[in-house]
Order: C-alpha cells, then structure tokens, then sequence
C-alpha cells in the first residue's frame, strides 16, 4: 500500500484527489489568482486535457444536444464566436461532416470569429465580424444555403462589474438572435451563452416571438458558481 513521506496513506476507498493550490505572484490579482488555482482543480479542464478537446465549454454543447438532438447528421450549422473551436470539435462528430457514420447525411458546419482560429477537420472557420453589414449573406454562401442550427458560446471581455458584464453579453445574445433570424432555416434553432442578472426578458420576449419553444438550461458542466447559463429556442417560425 503507497504511503506518502508522513506515512499516510494515498491509496484505497474514498480517496480524495489532491487539489492544486497556486501562490500569489508579482504581477497577478487575486482574482486571476483564483481563477488559474480554479482551472488547475477543474475536472471538466483535466477531462477535456484528457479527451482531446480544445475546452470544458465542450462539454456544455454536448450536454445541450443530449437534451435537444439538434446537432443531427446532416445538419448545417453556424458557431458564432467559434474560438476555441471547442463547440465546432463536437459538431464535426456528431452532424457527421466527414461521413464516419455509413448511411447517414453529411452535415457542414462554418465558424466564424473576430480572431483567427486554429484549423479542424471538418470545419471551416472564417475570421469576420458577425455584426459587419452584409455578414449573414457572406454566411449563407459559405454554408451553402440556409442554416439548421446557429450557436453562440461568445462572451465580451469582462469588466469586473457584474452588472455591466451582463448587459454586454446580453447585447450579445441580442445581436447573434438577430443574426439567427437571417440565417435560420424554418425549425431551426439558436443556442446562446447568456448571464442571469434581469436584462433577460427583452431577449426572451423576442425569441418567444420567432421559436415555437424557448428553454433557459443551465448544464451540468456549467460550474455551480456562474451566473452562466443557456436559452435553447427550437422551431424557428421563418
């Protein structure tokens, strides 16, 4: 049985796993301090170290589409603030872009972001701004056409006010809603990162004009201590 130099023992039932603590250093803020010491003990960053994926947001997307099922073989799909490509890794796969499943439809999936994004099989990234004038049509004739799906995991660069952070992304979600109006394929749906903090409503009211159902899903991957959470609206009414 392992024993550590004090003689306590590492091994056996009910072990628990050692967590990283980080120092504070010159130059670094507590709270980024926090966030690193965060990052270092979360098992959804080491599963996705582990699993190949290019972040844990990874795993709120497949969440999503366990629940939804609108990442279907076949599906034509836009990511929108597609950097990493974590979200665009799990697309591939499961619209079946590069035919690994016999039998059924082949999807696309374009990525679009104001900074240029390392390259993926499968996918096809584009460095633009989503809000220029003229971008949904550029969109459209990369994809061939109109949209299944369009998604959104951006966030803006946070201010350290939590109010002002939440009406920046809920700016956000507002103009990749309209953007998704534009793209959107009759029963399509839109996927969206938003911030709990009550400037929710104007955007709710304005899904539930266009979609058939809107839902506000927090995903199990979602750390327990954000305010982030997810609005998946299905049925695009065209």
């Amino acid at each position: 049985m392992a024993k550590t130099p004090t003689g306590k023992n590492t091994s056996g039932r009910g072990q628990r796993d050692l967590k990283v603590k980080v120092k504070s250093a010159r130059g670094r803020t507590t709270s980024s301090t926090r966030w690193l010491q965060r990052q270092l003990n979360d098992p959804y960053v080491k599963r996705a170290t582990a699993e190949g994926y290019r972040g844990r947001a990874a795993y709120k997307i497949m969440e999503l589409d366990d629940r939804f099922r609108f990442l279907v073989p076949g599906a034509r799909v836009v990511d929108l603030g597609c950097a990493p490509g974590g979200w665009a890794q799990v697309a591939v796969k499961r619209i079946n872009v590069l035919g690994e499943k016999p039998g059924k439809r082949v999807g696309r999936i374009i990525g679009v972001d104001l900074q240029e994004v390392e390259s993926l099989a499968g996918a096809e990234f584009h460095q633009l701004d989503f809000m220029d004038e003229g971008a949904d049509d550029q969109v459209k004739e990369w994809l061939g056409g109109q949209a299944d799906v369009v998604m959104s995991d951006m966030a803006a660069s946070s201010s350290g006010h939590k109010q002002t952070d939440h009406l920046k992304i809920m700016a956000l979600c507002e103009a990749a809603a309209y953007f998704a109006f534009d793209v959107l394929e009759p029963g399509g749906t839109f996927i969206a990162k938003t911030l709990a903090g009550g400037a929710e409503g104007d955007l709710q009211k304005l899904l539930k004009q266009k979609f058939t159902k809107v839902m506000n899903i927090k995903p199990p991957s979602s750390r327990a201590d954000s305010s982030e959470k997810f609005v998946v609206a299905t049925g695009f009414r065209g």
